[in-house]
């Protein structure tokens, strides 16, 4: 996917930060953590944006992908 954000090793806000620029650049991206704290930021966020949002736990690293409806 050539809208992929890597967002590993970084620790709030930076992720969500990360998230609220990409939404202005696209309609549909995936962004991957490595935190549960970064998940639970980015997914309220999109949340209360009214984006959605899939998660998928590969080995500890989380892939949401977010889609603007």
């Amino acid at each position: 996917m050539d809208n992929l954000i890597d967002a590993r090793g970084l620790a709030c806000p930076e992720p969500v930060i990360m998230v609220q620029q990409a939404v202005k650049k696209s309609n549909d991206f995936q962004i991957i953590v490595d935190n549960n704290i970064a998940v639970q930021n980015i997914t309220r966020f999109c949340n209360n944006k009214g984006f959605s949002i899939t998660k998928k736990d590969e080995n500890g690293e989380f892939i949401l992908h977010i889609t603007k409806k």
